[in-house]
């Protein structure tokens, strides 16, 4: 499938290919393939990654890819269906109804990673080869992968979640309390435009057009969002009920998070050192019920994406992926008693 790759903005050594899926608009894989061989003998080496952003995003962290690449993996992400790169004229950014609707999404990239390891796709969400799957998902794109990895056992070798949107900001009380009215309102309604609750505050954070560092398409990831639609909202709402009933995720789970919220409405200098997204606590407590082996790393004056905080942050969050990996490895868990066996 090489012949449709094609560059990608991001520069040099990344490709990208459009997925056509059935109904809902294609999706775009984006990988990292530098001439430069990946160093040996790592804990990720010879694993697949595939990274899922998050609400109102689109891939750029250009320098996770270099960082999985230079442990052995090889990296890929995908912008969903409706956002980034597969975003149209005349689509409603972000649409989406039930999460699991990304499933087409996800299983038509890992067709063309299994289909790059030479064995082709397997049956099914089963894959056609035997090297190791790690899952990568930030906010939103952590529920949704969360979310999959539930339902489709055994495929996932890992999975590691940037401050994923596993439960509300209000916490589950807020939750179950606006849940069943944003439910009737997808029912009747489900396109009909929510308040703008989003002040800027993260974006002025991030983005080097203010008081961040980064820079990226503001098309593709707008100053306050996409606007919130009942149908995205219980979509969410219903993805996390079903975490707070509790997951069986069958592979090893890291989930990352500041050590800090900051969730007022006005701008501070706080906001470029904690995240102003997630109630990073509630989060916290929720991630134990995602399944048997869950290492929850709280990573001091992180913003929402870890890898889009300050220097000493991103250094940490990589070193503790680093720790995590040397435990794990991206391989399975060995069951027990196979080790004297």
């Amino acid at each position: 499938m090489d012949e449709h790759w094609t560059p990608d903005g991001l520069g040099k050594d990344f490709e990208q290919l459009t997925l056509p899926l059935t109904d809902a608009g294609p999706a775009t894989l984006v990988r990292y393939r530098p001439k430069t061989e990946p160093v040996r003998d790592m804990a990720a080496d010879g694993a697949d990654v595939l990274y899922v952003h998050g609400w109102s995003d689109y891939f750029f962290q250009a320098k996770l890819a270099r960082f999985w690449h230079r442990h052995g993996a090889r990296f890929y992400a995908v912008d969903l269906h409706c956002y980034g790169r597969s975003l149209r004229t005349d689509q409603s950014p972000g649409l989406v109804g039930d999460l699991a609707e990304y499933d087409d999404d996800i299983m038509a990239a890992l067709g063309v990673i299994d289909a790059e390891s030479g064995t082709g796709p397997g049956s099914g969400p089963q894959r056609g080869t035997d090297r190791p799957l790690i899952l990568m998902g930030h906010s939103a794109g952590g529920l949704t992968l969360s979310w999959w990895a539930h339902r489709h056992p055994g495929v996932a070798s890992a999975l590691v979640l940037n401050s994923p949107w596993l439960e509300f900001q209000g916490a589950e009380l807020g939750r179950r309390a606006i849940a069943p009215l944003v439910q009737l309102r997808a029912r009747f309604n489900p396109l009909a435009p929510l308040p703008v609750i989003d002040p800027g505050i993260y974006s002025r954070a991030v983005s080097a057009s203010f008081e961040g560092a980064w820079t990226y398409n503001a098309r593709w990831r707008p100053a306050r969002g996409f606007p919130v639609t009942p149908a995205f909202l219980n979509a969410i709402f219903q993805t996390q009920a079903a975490v707070a009933d509790g997951l069986d995720i069958d592979c090893p789970v890291l989930v990352m998070l500041s050590d800090k919220d900051y969730l007022e409405p006005r701008w501070s200098e706080s906001a470029t050192r904690a995240d102003v997204a997630l109630n990073v606590h509630a989060v916290a407590h929720r991630a134990l019920s995602l399944g048997e082996t869950v290492t929850i790393v709280r990573i001091k004056h992180a913003m929402h994406d870890i890898f889009l905080s300050e220097d000493s942050a991103r250094k940490d969050a990589y070193a503790q992926i680093e720790r995590w990996l040397n435990g794990y490895g991206g391989r399975p868990v060995q069951p027990a008693g196979a080790v004297n066996s």
